[in-house]
């Protein structure tokens, strides 16, 4: 409630309300959704969760020119299903930039779920490493970006009307990389259904001044949870942390 109460100091304590209802009816929702994804077939996949003909054009458009992508995210709209509907669709071999969890059960069983229609993980310490040894296969690498990071190591920016860190990895690693950056987003048709739309943040990194590509994928999640606010995970104490003071 006070994630909401600060994201949307306009709204009034009823709108509020009503938002939070709405939030926790969509994640009763989303874990069965994403349970399923241990048994739901390949047919099925693809009706609950579609990528829009522009956002396939995009990636088949890289795939033919040869290049590698990154594709950047938030924790908004069913994130698992689109990675998996990614893999049976696209061209490209997908890795996702996780962080394992230290539930060996739980982490198993989210590795299955992940991989089960060709995805591959890349444990997040182990991100560029895995990158430079993918190098020669044609690639997209998805980063969730809306974690939280340490102050100190963070790209501070206004976001949900919050002095906000933002992970700069994402950046940091396309600049290197040079691949170019995709922003996705998985909008919610209806109950159980969904759709991947995707635009291009930054065809060549390397020669964006530095936030750049930081602030431009987080205002496009930003613009989304605006749009369909019961869609993003509110249920983290997401501004725990301050913006360190200035050194003299």
């Amino acid at each position: 409630m006070q994630n909401l109460r600060n994201a949307f100091p306009e709204k009034s304590e009823a709108e509020i309300k009503r938002l939070c209802k709405n939030f926790y009816h969509y994640l009763c929702d989303l874990f069965p959704e994403t349970f399923k994804t241990l048994t739901i077939r390949r047919a099925s996949m693809l009706k609950h969760c579609t990528l829009s003909a522009s956002g396939k054009e995009i990636f088949d458009r890289y795939h033919q020119e040869g290049k590698s992508i990154i594709i950047v995210m938030g924790h908004y709209g069913n994130w698992e299903w689109a990675g998996n509907t990614f893999s049976l669709i696209c061209q490209q071999k997908l890795f996702v930039v996780y962080h394992p969890l230290s539930n060996k059960f739980l982490n198993g069983l989210m590795y299955r779920m992940r991989t089960r229609f060709g995805t591959g993980l890349i444990a997040m310490k182990d991100t560029f490493k895995d990158m430079v040894k993918n190098k020669t296969m044609i690639s997209a690498t998805a980063f969730i970006a809306d974690q939280t990071p340490q102050p100190d190591n963070a790209f501070w920016t206004n976001f949900l009307n919050q002095d906000t860190p933002v992970f700069q990895g994402t950046e940091k690693i396309a600049k290197k990389m040079g691949y170019p950056i995709v922003y996705i987003t998985i909008k919610r048709l209806k109950r159980g259904y969904y759709t991947i739309l995707a635009e291009i943040l930054s065809e060549d990194p390397k020669n964006t001044t530095d936030g750049t590509i930081t602030k431009l994928h987080t205002s496009s999640l930003e613009k989304d949870i605006q749009e369909q606010p019961e869609l993003w995970l509110w249920t983290h104490k997401r501004w725990k942390h301050k913006r360190p003071a200035a050194k003299s």
